[in-house]
């Protein structure tokens, strides 16, 4: 007998998730998603909906009927707790959550382009200011690779390592000179 779960209130996992607010699409997904799976109910965004019940059902399609249903009445739910006023009015009235989600990534497919093409364009342009510290730029370089990696536009992390290299003033020579030697050692 398939049983969804739900361990706490759908509410306090909706307020955990960023709201969908056109910029942040990728992200908001994952979080869904991921949301979803952690609550038992991602059933009805795995698997495609069920039939209606009717007598000719045994006890165990139709117990797998009504958890895809639960799953897909509180997914749709979380989803649309989470998404903006503005970007709601424009989405399609679907009773499906896997349909939702996908007229949503429909919808913000151009957004990731756009993300991603800002991002690149940060990441091989950045330079280091010096008002923080070294860590931190690096650990920023680092995350916008990480998001980029995210919108299927993985950098490689050599190719990082000499983005970075060269986002550092001309007083980090001998830390460059250093590690392009060491790295020919490490080859």
């Amino acid at each position: 007998m398939a049983n969804v779960a739900i361990p706490t209130s759908l509410y306090s996992h909706a307020s955990g998730i960023k709201t969908l607010n056109g910029s942040n699409f990728s992200e908001w997904y994952e979080q869904i998603q991921f949301t979803l799976g952690v609550m038992d109910l991602d059933l009805a965004l795995l698997t495609e909906k069920p039939g209606e019940i009717t007598d000719a059902n045994s006890e165990e399609e139709v117990s797998l009927i009504e958890a895809w249903t639960k799953s897909n009445r509180l997914s749709l739910m979380l989803i649309r707790m989470t998404v903006a006023n503005n970007i709601k009015t424009s989405l399609p009235e679907v009773d499906n959550a896997m349909e939702l989600l996908t007229a949503i990534k429909e919808r913000f497919k151009s957004a990731d382009k756009s993300l991603a093409g800002t991002l690149m364009a940060e990441l091989t342009t950045m330079k280091y200011g010096g008002d923080k510290g070294i860590q931190e730029h690096i650990l920023n370089m680092t995350d916008k690779a990480a998001k980029l990696g995210a919108l299927g536009m993985k950098v490689e992390e050599s190719f990082l390592v000499q983005f970075i290299l060269n986002s550092l003033p001309s007083k980090f020579g001998p830390f460059k000179i250093h590690y392009n030697t060491q790295k020919d050692k490490w080859n």
